[in-house]
């Protein structure tokens, strides 16, 4: 009987709030699921925008194995040195050129190969390569090490997430998406053996706009002025998904979604 690895991903981890939720039940949610590989996305981890070396450091020492970004992974000047040197750290691959860091890391996990994949995408987004023609390139170099693959599509537009998890089924284990910071209901099995799900969503303040305190949110949008967004740290939740692989085909068997809310 094959082997199945458990990988769990979770969504757009913001601030304090998010990273004490993280802090307090990673443990327990690993256990329970029989998790062997964990995947967060921290480009949002420091202060609500942007990622540290202390902050990366935090979560990789709380259980955290991979660490995956987005648009805002450039926010903190700190952040440069660390992500040139740090493989569990990624940037998204379709940067262009000269960008520093990498947008790939195969991780050894036992007997097994993990391949962790960032891309960003374009659509009401920043203008940068393409993620499909760069993605399946960044996955035919990963293949030569492992066929277990994982996808953090870091993008805006559903259908674009749809798109890529069409244009890679089959070449990859994954493809689930973030920056969005709302969890979908949408986790499953595309026709060619690889999971999908839009949007993990978010391990921040449940009760908050995508993470944020809901005044400060809701003034910009009833004012069109600017006001300064405060990361919301009461009651927050853990958002991700749960995905089975089968280890000698690098095919999805199962994905489940995680919902952890505050006093669970």
């Amino acid at each position: 009987m094959a082997k199945l690895l458990t990988i769990l991903c979770l969504g757009d981890i913001i601030g304090e709030g998010g990273r004490s939720a993280i802090a307090a039940k990673l443990t327990a949610l690993k256990a329970a699921y029989t998790v062997d590989f964990t995947i967060a996305n921290g480009e949002n981890a420091a202060g609500g925008f942007g990622i540290t070396r202390d902050v990366a450091n935090e979560l990789f020492t709380v259980g955290i194995d991979a660490i995956t970004s987005g648009n805002h992974i450039w926010k903190s000047k700190d952040v440069f040195a660390m992500i040139a040197e740090e493989k569990r750290l990624l940037r998204p691959f379709n940067y262009p050129e000269g960008a520093p860091g990498n947008g790939f890391t195969v991780f050894t996990v036992g007997e097994y190969k993990i391949g962790v994949l960032n891309l960003l995408g374009r659509t009401f987004m920043d203008p940068v390569d393409c993620p499909f023609r760069r993605g399946a390139h960044a996955v035919r170099l990963i293949q030569r090490e492992t066929n277990i693959i994982i996808v953090d599509f870091h993008a805006e537009a559903t259908a674009e997430k749809q798109a890529l998890g069409y244009h890679l089924d089959g070449t990859v284990s994954a493809v689930v998406g973030t920056h969005t910071h709302v969890q979908t209901a949408d986790e499953h099995i595309l026709p060619k053996g690889t999971a999908y799900m839009s949007d993990l969503g978010m391990c921040g303040g449940e009760f908050s706009i995508i993470g944020m305190k809901k005044d400060p949110a809701l003034k910009r949008f009833l004012t069109y002025l600017p006001h300064k967004f405060e990361v919301e740290r009461e009651q927050p939740m853990i958002n991700g998904c749960v995905i089975r692989i089968d280890a000698d085909t690098g095919r999805a068997a199962g994905i489940e979604r995680v919902l952890v809310r505050h006093g669970q």
